[in-house]
């Protein structure tokens, strides 16, 4: 809350309109499915209708509750009262243009009308930089996909389906403190798994083949990560050249990104080594993500990615290949930047 009013302040916002919902659960604690946040230099709201009330009392006791019901044109000029011609900052990326237009024709009618500031990414600029707390939280998480990848590969077999499979680590996440997990779990295998983002499949597995698994836990709301491609049998001459390939790039992105780099500079290390052994066409995604509330958030590793990595940021490492008609190889490990140089959060074996 300091620091976003710090920034608020920057910006000269008297206040924000919080409607996302990750972002409110992030501020407040409040997970409930309805509610909004309202945020001064001075007082902290949470307007929710009456399922969330004693919800609200519980999970966010710094908050004051303001109970709504009803169309919003009933209970907003209520919550926004005091702020008539000061500004009131809004998330541009997560409101809608009915919803905007709505909000706007409202604020109309109070004299003298607050004005409405577009904001962008601010509170998420604020969830990239995790602390202590969080990290431990993820890497809790982290734990529990590194287990259940291990627990898999022990048990998998030949003419099982990519769906028995999923539902194997899905099951074993669940059983060992998972949330319910933040994306559906991918397992692919052969000509599968050359699709970054399969669905498992009842395609039965077999032997000497790539057999990608992408899966990730939740605790106390926050996510991990984590991607293997292993091979059931003796795994041919391909399948050691390809995974040795993505292997040494992501070995050498884990090595050399430091703090300062762009999310750009970081993907280059393991674009540039992919591409010198004449598979950049076959890396088509971005090298990492940043991880917390959501599977997917700030910061970006890719091209074009201009925004700078900082000491606290939680975020993927995963460079892969993918051949048509073969399959592919990914490797995926979730790391935290500390004091300028990555820690590794996954443990699960890659060889």
């Amino acid at each position: 809350m300091s620091r976003l009013r710090e920034k608020l302040a920057q910006q000269e916002i008297d206040a924000i309109f919080v409607s996302q919902p990750d972002n409110r659960s992030y501020l407040s604690g409040f997970d409930g499915s309805a509610g909004y946040l309202l945020i001064t230099e001075k007082d902290a709201i949470i307007a929710t209708d009456f399922r969330y009330i004693e919800q609200v009392k519980q999970q966010s006791p710094d908050y004051r509750v303001f109970q709504i019901s009803g169309d919003m044109a009933n209970w907003l000029p209520g919550l926004i009262t005091g702020l008539g011609g000061r500004k009131l900052g809004f998330e541009l990326q997560h409101m809608s243009l009915a919803m905007y237009r709505q909000i706007g024709a409202i604020i109309k009618k109070i004299e003298p009308s607050p004005r409405l500031v577009p904001l962008e990414g601010l509170v998420e600029s604020l969830r990239a930089i995790k602390e202590a707390e969080e990290i431990e939280v993820i890497a809790q998480a982290a734990d529990i996909s590194d287990r259940a990848f291990l627990h898999t590969e022990k048990n998998i077999k030949a003419g099982m389906s990519e769906r028995e499979v999923a539902w194997e680590v899905e099951k074993f996440m669940r059983e060992h403190g998972s949330q319910a997990v933040p994306f559906d779990v991918i397992v692919a295998s052969g000509p599968n798994a050359a699709l970054p983002h399969a669905r498992p499949t009842e395609r039965i597995i077999q032997e000497g083949e790539p057999v990608l698994m992408d899966i990730g836990a939740r605790v106390q709301g926050y996510a991990s990560d984590l991607t293997r491609t292993i091979c059931l049998g003796e795994p041919d001459d391909n399948f050691k050249k390809v995974y040795d390939i993505v292997l040494g790039a992501q070995l050498a992105a884990l090595e050399l990104i430091k703090e300062g780099m762009t999310g750009e500079q970081a993907d280059n290390l393991a674009r540039t080594i992919i591409a010198e052994t004449g598979y950049a066409e076959a890396f088509g995604h971005a090298l990492g993500h940043g991880i917390g509330l959501v599977a997917h958030e700030s910061p970006r590793l890719g091209p074009g990615a201009k925004e700078k990595l900082i000491s606290g940021m939680v975020f993927t490492i995963e460079p892969g290949i993918y051949l048509p008609g073969w399959g592919g190889v990914r490797i995926e490990d979730l790391v935290v930047l500390e004091n300028g140089d990555l820690r590794v959060l996954s443990k699960a074996r890659k060889t």
